[in-house]
């Protein structure tokens, strides 16, 4: 099974999710998407699949946002607004926090 990690390796969620990944047997494609962010449509892909809403993907410290476009353009523009960690399957996206629900995309 091929998987895709936003990924962001000093934070302890994101480990956690990768290797909970590669003990499965993923293969894993890692994005260290603070040096290779994700464009706008991307992120706005992946929330949509996940069914997520942009303003509910934003770090809890990230500046307020008026609606999910202004969340979407902070994200693009900051990456280190984005909450981690992303992954996507072929089974879906999920936001993996806690890391244990990459176990449905497994």
């Amino acid at each position: 099974m091929k998987a895709t990690i936003w990924h962001n390796p000093r934070c302890s969620k994101s480990r956690q999710a990768l290797a909970l990944l590669e003990a499965a047997g993923a293969d894993v494609t890692i994005v260290d998407y603070l040096k290779t962010p994700p464009t706008r449509d991307e992120l706005a892909r992946l929330y949509d699949r996940a069914g997520i809403a942009p303003r509910d993907a934003l770090r809890k410290e990230a500046p307020a946002v008026a609606d999910d476009a202004a969340a979407l353009d902070l994200m693009a523009r900051d990456p280190a607004t984005i909450e981690r960690p992303l992954v996507e399957t072929a089974r879906g996206v999920r936001l993996a926090r806690p890391p244990e629900l990459v176990r449905d995309l497994l």
